[in-house]
């Protein structure tokens, strides 16, 4: 056993006091003579021994109070095993996980409200001089300080749930980063505690520092049922957008059930019309992927969300998408500055290709003409025959591919490879080496490649193929996203595609005109061109994350004096002014934790309908798989983090857990009662034993009768 405060032991020798009382204090008897006394002498020496334990038993009540009350203020415990008591003032910080997947129900109500109630326990362990922290998954501003008792109990009363997820080392990152500032408490009087259902998707205890000056204790809130059936992503199976085109969307559902689920309802509006219904059915535990089939009438901004229905988890039975369908796609050809048509009786393919299809807006423009800042209006840019590619051409066409817009490239005859390699180079691909004379035919097609899906009914080995009378060859490098298109007999790559930055670059061994073959006359070139000018449609982000950060892309479209954009619901109860900044000709929203809740949206300036955007809450708590505390400390164990542990709440709750675990069993409490109990034991010998004084008056009547 052990003292918290052994310096009031001294206090001991205040047992002297009562002793020394009833020394000086005891009763002493006259002896008188009489006659016949046998029978009074016997009443007497029953008197004086009944006195005798009377005194006695009075003085081992009050050396016994005064015992216990010095043992009060020492304040004895007894220690628990690999623990040592912590004095003076500590700073504690403590994270609720507020996150939804704290919705599902425990054995006492929700998640939340259950670790809430700990944490209050918690608190209450503690002294009112110790400094508190208040943490949640929202990492506000306010919780990045400590507080008094009073001030934190406050602050819980306000905790929401919150779409914010937080992984446990970003937790503990914060909490490690304010406590090291209390540079007036020692590491060993620091604290933090872990409050959370501890998901799989969020314990990533490998990234957190071995650093043991700090205590975590983690509190597992255990719920009934973690079954849940969720959507968890959607996409297009084609990049290209088109009206009147059927499209097929993909649908990815997960479960986290223990059953099998067989012909679950889903249904898909678009712009708030219901489509063709469907369902799915997926096995427990399992992922099923489903195909939505529609078809857009109209071009312009589409906005869809798909449906199921799973209780009682529905935060994410819903998925909100946003779309554009182009009326057409805008197209520049950048040509030699000598002619328009280089080859002078060929006609310009590139023209008749593109200038005849409503769906392309078609620009030609002479390389020394050519107005660099229109290039973030392009989606779709040939560089067609050009000599010489100069640097200022270089240098804008390289940001316009960095930015997400596709580049193509026909060489010209006798075309200066160091230019264009100067150009290729820093986009991550090798570029062109020497001309090649020898005349080559095109022997494999890459019928997998994207640009080429759904285009043949059949495919066979007779296919007819174009033909490269010259061709610059085009290098390979495993450091470049390279795909061919298609390939020469020889080996020797006839065309390629790229992907570089947000954009796509696709180069040809052979130009357009002059000695380089059939290419622009073969039935292959249509496809390929049209197909890689309808690809470079901007592949805007279906969805956002609520609370996750990235910018929404915008493109060329510009603020209009102070005016700033506007993201509304359609409904027009939320309006939030997001900042904007503009970046290599675009504008970029920035969207972070602004957006309450997940739907779809319109982005406005001046009450002009810009886009439309769509966010979601984040899926990784949809996931509701958690580790037990087996598998909680073997997390531990593998990461080599000893200054984590598990807090058991115990049946007599957290508060007296913390005591003995950080005290050990104090038992001032037992003493103080102990002292109240001998000191009633005095007053009660004091009230009711018969008096020294009632005796000698019987006896004394005795002999007068």
């Amino acid at each position: 056993m052990n003292f918290a405060n052994p310096s009031f032991l001294f206090a001991l020798f205040a047992l002297a006091i009562p002793i020394i009382i009833h020394l000086f204090n005891f009763r002493k008897f006259k002896r008188i003579a009489f006659t016949n006394v046998r029978f009074l002498r016997e009443v007497r020496h029953d008197t004086k021994a009944r006195n005798k334990l009377k005194h006695l038993l009075i003085l081992c009540a009050r050396l016994l109070a005064v015992f216990f009350l010095v043992m009060a203020f020492a304040q004895p415990f007894i220690p628990q095993e690999n623990t040592t008591v912590r004095k003076g003032d500590k700073a504690i910080s403590i994270w609720i996980d507020n996150s939804f997947s704290m919705d599902a129900v425990g054995s006492n109500g929700s998640l939340l409200d259950e670790v809430k109630k700990d944490a209050r326990e918690i608190v209450a362990a503690y002294s009112v001089t110790d400094r508190f922290q208040l943490l949640t998954n929202d990492f506000e501003g306010r919780h990045q300080r400590f507080v008094t008792k009073e001030e934190f109990l406050e602050l819980l009363e306000e905790v929401k749930p919150s779409p914010a997820v937080r992984s446990v080392s970003e937790v503990v990152r914060r909490q490690r980063d304010l406590l090291k500032t209390t540079n007036d408490i020692p590491d060993e009087n620091k604290e933090c505690f872990l409050l959370s259902d501890f998901q799989q998707t969020i314990c990533d205890y490998g990234r957190i520092d071995k650093d043991t000056s700090i205590r975590y204790r983690e509190i597992i809130a255990s719920a009934q049922n973690r079954n849940n059936l969720y959507i968890d992503s959607v996409w297009f199976e084609s990049p290209v957008r088109k009206s009147n085109q059927p499209e097929a969307m993909h649908v990815r559902i997960r479960s986290r059930s223990e059953t099998d689920m067989e012909n679950v309802p889903m249904r898909l509006y678009i712009n708030g019309q219901a489509k063709t219904p469907a369902s799915f059915s997926v096995e427990a535990n399992g992922v099923t992927d489903t195909v939505l089939f529609f078809t857009v009438r109209e071009p312009g901004l589409q906005q869809g969300m798909i449906e199921i229905n799973d209780y009682p988890v529905t935060f994410d039975d819903r998925f909100y998408f946003s779309f554009n369908v182009l009326k057409n796609i805008p197209v520049l050809s950048i040509e030699p500055s000598s002619v328009m048509n280089p080859a002078g009786t060929e006609p310009h393919y590139l023209k008749t290709l593109f200038g005849t299809d409503s769906a392309f807006v078609f620009t030609e423009a002479e390389e020394g003409k050519v107005d660099y800042t229109s290039f973030a209006s392009y989606n779709f840019i040939v560089v067609n025959g050009l000599r010489e590619i100069s640097s200022g051409l270089a240098a804008e066409l390289r940001k316009f591919v960095d930015n997400g817009g596709s580049l193509m490239i026909f060489p010209g005859t006798n075309a200066d490879v160091a230019s264009y390699n100067a150009l290729l180079n820093p986009l991550g691909l090798s570029g062109y080496s020497a001309l090649d004379t020898t005349t080559q035919p095109v022997d494999h097609l890459n019928f997998e490649h994207p640009l080429y899906t759904g285009v043949f009914e059949s495919v066979n080995g007779r296919m007819d193929m174009p033909v490269a009378a010259d061709h610059y060859r085009i290098l390979s490098s495993t450091r470049s996203r390279e795909e061919e298109l298609m390939r020469l007999r020889n080996g020797d790559l006839f065309m390629a595609s790229y992907r570089s930055g947000k954009g796509n670059v696709y180069l040809s061994a052979v130009g357009l005109y002059g000695p380089f073959g059939n290419l622009p006359r073969h039935a292959l070139f249509v496809p390929t061109l049209y197909q890689a000018a309808l690809f470079s449609q901007p592949q805007n982000e279906l969805f956002y994350t609520i609370s996750k950060s990235k910018s929404i892309d915008l493109g060329s479209v510009t603020g209009i004096g102070e005016n700033p954009f506007h993201i509304t619901d359609p409904s027009k109860k939320s309006d939030v002014i997001p900042s904007h900044r503009v970046q290599d000709g675009k504008t970029l929203l920035d969207v972070q934790k602004i957006v309450p809740e997940p739907g779809n949206y319109f982005v406005t300036l001046d009450e002009k309908l810009i886009t439309g955007v769509s966010f979601n809450y984040d899926r990784k708590e949809s996931d509701l798989r958690v580790f037990t505390k087996e598998e909680l400390q073997a997390q531990h164990d593998v990461a080599g983090l000893t200054a984590f542990s598990i807090l058991d709440k115990g049946p007599q709750g957290l508060t007296v857990t913390l005591s003995e675990k950080d005290h050990g069993i104090r038992l001032w409490k037992i003493c103080l009662w102990l002292t109240l109990i001998f000191i009633l034991a005095e007053i009660l010998l004091i009230r009711f034993w018969p008096t020294q004084r009632n005796i000698d008056t019987t006896a004394q009547t005795v002999i007068a009768g």
